[in-house]
């Protein structure tokens, strides 16, 4: 089996500071239960591999750092695209 490896996000648009933080990680078989959990609850999934090793390098809940911040924007609004949804105040027009 190739190397997997899965990084859960999680991001609050109303919190107070509405940083992206990590809520899962893992290679492998865990890395495979973090994507199949996923398919299962309807949440997108996006493969970055570069983006997956430096994200594992952060412990459980961290705050991204705003050196990820415009990658990780990326991702986010592939999410919300996804998902068929917008950011809140965010306008096409």
């Amino acid at each position: 089996m190739p190397f997997k490896q899965a990084i859960a996000l999680h991001y609050n648009e109303d919190a107070t500071q509405p940083i992206p933080k990590i809520t899962a990680t893992g290679q492998n078989d865990v890395a495979l239960q973090i994507i199949e959990l996923a398919k299962e609850h309807g949440i997108p999934i996006h493969e970055d591999p570069e983006l997956a090793v430096l994200l594992s390098q952060l412990e459980l809940y961290e705050d991204i750092p705003e050196s990820l911040y415009h990658v990780v924007a990326e991702v986010l609004a592939f999410a919300y695209i996804v998902s068929g949804k917008t950011p809140k105040g965010f306008n096409l027009e």
